[in-house]
């Protein structure tokens, strides 16, 4: 039960992320979006999902995983129908903020469930198996639910679709997980440490985000970027001297951990990026509707499925490492192969293979990528390890997806006029190549980082505060 109320809860967050993309152009058109705003309604959900996720993964630790996880879900369903009920650009923007806040609350949550629900080895390898598994299959299906929503049901039910999806988590919830103890002494929340984590990711985010309206040489794009630098730095300062911090920098002496959260920003920003080019290569250059697009997609989806059951069998009999190398490298080459799509081609010819081949790689490095970053951290840090690897994938799209959007834009202008479609298609293979070059540098990272055995646990000793703050056990 606990398994499955996290699979349907993880699914309608990971179905959000990608399920507006296709509905913005209706989206536009019903509600009078500006052109350079529009992007905010997606830019927005990533936004408050990333910078929040930190804080929401530690809340996990001190108030009960259960708890926040019903607040989550709760905060995500009603701010879905303010967003499905909008009337105007703010206020899809709002509730769409609202919704990463619940997620924030949610996603770290649901594998902090999972790690005290199941004990370290071949149990937990395929429960985490199953939710890498939904994760990525709602992040794929949402390319086809958002065309098939928006072309025959409208863009509004892109937003209440999630009503349906959340009730059956909740009640998933009442029906087996049980309520948790609330601790004898309760920590107080690092409030310095989550104002200055939610700042720094914020303005971090947002400067990159934004290269698209100002470019890379604006002065606002630097000054945001030096201001996020300057908070994380202090932020790191501040976590090395609180007595309760909201991340604990001894967890990432962990090879496991640390190598983790490094490959899992790697891979995540060339999967982002090839999710957003391949959709509007689809739609732009060959001309495909929006519900054809989300269909072309399934071949994706099934092959990254595959790739997420080899994956949870490879992982439970050996490590995550045993995976992670030749499922980064087989993703690499899947969207080198990609990189040869052509303005005269077709969905057979420059898609379909392709798409099998980074499927099934994608799926072989998500599965066994969260085991890796858990593998050792004690119950009662599972949140504070959860909320990382989640704050590591959010910040991995989203830079990702924000830098390789604006290299493509820029090498569009270079081969020709920006719309017309060869140009376009020229910087999308641009864009397809550098995210094959990620999924090299995940798979160095792999090979380099993460150890061949097991690690053993991180838990901090119970004596003093200084100890606390630096115990960590190398892997």
């Amino acid at each position: 039960m606990v398994l499955a109320a996290v699979a349907v809860a993880q699914f309608a967050v990971a179905l959000d992320l990608s399920v507006v993309n296709v509905a913005l152009p209706a989206i536009r058109t019903a509600l009078g979006f500006a052109p350079l705003d529009l992007s905010w309604v997606v830019h927005v959900y990533a936004l408050t999902l990333g910078g929040f996720l930190l804080l929401g993964g530690r809340a996990c630790d001190l108030y009960g995983r259960r708890r926040l996880f019903v607040l989550g879900l709760v905060v995500f369903g009603l701010c879905s129908l303010a967003g499905g009920l909008a009337q105007a650009p703010w206020q899809l923007i709002a509730a769409r903020a609202g919704q990463g806040l619940g997620a924030a609350a949610a996603t770290p949550a649901t594998l902090a469930m999972l790690t005290t629900t199941f004990p370290e080895g071949p149990q937990r390898v395929r429960a985490l198996g199953v939710w890498s598994g939904v994760n990525a299959a709602g992040g794929a299906l949402g390319v086809l639910a958002g065309g098939l929503l928006t072309q025959y049901a409208g863009w509004r039910w892109v937003m209440l679709i999630n009503l349906p999806i959340v009730a059956v988590a909740l009640a998933l919830v009442r029906a087996g997980v049980p309520a948790e103890e609330r601790p004898a002494r309760c920590e107080r929340v690092d409030v310095l440490g989550a104002v200055l984590a939610t700042g720094g990711v914020g303005l971090l985010v947002t400067g990159v985000v934004r290269t698209d309206a100002q470019g890379w040489d604006s002065s606002a794009t630097w000054a945001m970027l030096v201001a996020a630098a300057t908070l994380l730095a202090a932020f790191v300062v501040t976590e090395s001297r609180a007595p309760a911090p909201l991340l604990r920098l001894g967890l990432l002496r962990s090879r496991w951990v640390a190598g983790a959260n490094v490959l899992v920003f790697f891979s995540t920003a060339g999967q982002f990026a090839a999710f957003y080019f391949v959709s509007l290569y689809l739609q732009q250059v060959l001309g495909m509707s929006a519900a054809a697009t989300g269909g072309a997609f399934l071949p994706f989806s099934a092959s990254l499925v595959a790739g997420s059951i080899v994956a949870t069998r490879v992982t439970a009999a050996r490590t995550p490492r045993a995976s992670l190398v030749p499922g980064a490298l087989l993703a690499a080459a899947g969207l080198a192969w990609f990189a040869f799509i052509s303005p005269d081609g077709d969905f057979l010819t420059n898609v379909l293979g392709p798409c099998i081949i980074t499927g099934i790689g994608v799926g072989l490095v998500i599965a066994p990528i969260v085991a890796a970053a858990t593998t050792g951290v004690a119950p009662h840090e599972a949140g504070m390890a959860s909320g990382l690897i989640n704050s590591s994938r959010q910040l991995g799209g989203c830079i990702g997806l924000a830098t390789l959007a604006t290299l493509a834009t820029i090498a569009a202008h270079r081969t020709g006029t920006a719309t017309h479609p060869a140009a376009i298609n020229d910087g999308y293979a641009l864009g397809l190549a550098i995210a094959a070059a990620l999924f090299v540098l995940a798979a160095i990272v792999a090979i380099g980082v993460l150890p061949r055995r097991q690690a053993e646990t991180l838990a901090p000793k119970p004596s003093t505060t200084a100890e606390n703050r630096l115990e960590g056990t190398p892997s």
